[in-house]
């Protein structure tokens, strides 16, 4: 006959579980102690710093492209002017 409850078991997954729940709670703990509670990483500051690192690539790419053009410029000027005949 059957109880009807059932069978109470910890198996390796729940311990896995429980150390690693651990492990990130004490990391936390740690971090919030090192580097205090205004300079704790958010969601709201990784996103910042996502947008800023944004705004610098493309600021980088934009300043690549302005020095090619202008590379490009004098290298076509300065072919003009082999080009013209010397008198």
């Amino acid at each position: 006959m059957s109880t009807g409850q059932p069978a109470s078991t910890i198996g390796l997954t729940t311990i896995s579980r429980t150390v690693a729940s651990l492990a990130v709670g004490v990391v936390h703990t740690l971090e919030r102690a090192v580097v205090g509670e205004e300079r704790m990483r958010t969601a709201r500051g990784n996103a910042w710093e996502a947008v800023c690192a944004d705004r610098a690539r493309a600021d980088r790419r934009a300043e690549l492209h302005r020095l090619v053009e202008e590379l490009a410029a004098t290298r076509a000027a300065h072919r003009a002017d082999q080009r013209q005949p010397v008198s």
